[in-house]
């Protein structure tokens, strides 16, 4: 199965490139809960601390800039620290 994907501090440029500032925004209060991904999804964290942990795989802690992808397929762990606010596209 392919891996979470992180671009730290994702660049203005790279935004711009990606596209997200046009896309819904999502948000989540502090909490833990399970979820698993039938496409892909592109990211970009406007707010928040999170640490995602994927079944069977390695905790990946992402927030506040950064451009993130989850693969289809896989299911994990949300565990929310910070609220969080992003721009999001499946697919």
């Amino acid at each position: 199965m392919r891996e979470i994907r992180v671009e730290r501090a994702a660049s203005a440029s790279r935004i711009a490139e990606v596209g997200c500032a046009s896309w819904p925004i999502w948000t989540k209060e502090v909490s833990v809960f399970p979820w698993s991904y039938d496409e892909d999804e592109t990211c970009l964290f406007l707010e928040g601390d999170v640490i995602v942990t994927p079944a069977g795989g390695s905790p990946v802690r992402v927030g506040k800039g950064d451009l993130v992808t989850f693969p289809a397929g896989m299911s994990c762990t949300w565990d929310v620290k910070a609220p969080v606010r992003k721009h999001y596209r499946f697919g």
